[in-house]
């Protein structure tokens, strides 16, 4: 089967700045470096940086070309949504503004009446939600 639930999930992102993403997704929310890797300044040399748990089933790749930058442009709605099924811990969300987020009210009344959102330091939002999740 080329594709199922058990199937690898990889969301790739562009950064202006690998060192703030690390400081926020690592030291922020506990991730680990799953890969990293330099490039030069030539064009299509990138830098790249991949985090998340080593026993999950998906990681986040963040990228940053010098000679070639592409900007992010999230919206209100490019939400990275994890599921606590717990009250979402304060000292998560101090830990996550310590190392570059900015915690903001999300434009669906959702997100504010089940979890806290917060913007990384490319603008992406992460929504640290209180309910559970099962697609079964």
């Amino acid at each position: 089967m080329p594709a199922d639930g058990q199937s690898h999930i990889r969301i790739a992102r562009p950064s202006r700045d690998l060192a703030a993403a690390e400081r926020f997704w690592c030291g922020g929310l506990g991730l680990s470096v799953v890969y990293r890797v330099e490039g030069g300044d030539r064009a299509g040399e990138h830098d790249l940086l991949m985090v998340g748990w080593p026993d999950a089933s998906w990681h986040l790749e963040l990228v940053h070309e010098a000679a070639h930058p592409v900007g992010p442009r999230p919206t209100e709605e490019d939400l990275l949504v994890i599921y606590l099924d717990e009250p979402v811990p304060e000292d998560l969300v101090a830990r996550l503004t310590e190392h570059g987020g900015t915690r903001v009210l999300s434009p669906n009344p959702y997100w504010n009446e089940w979890g806290v959102t917060i913007e990384d330091p490319d603008g992406y939002r992460l929504v640290l939600c209180r309910r559970g999740w099962s697609n079964s």
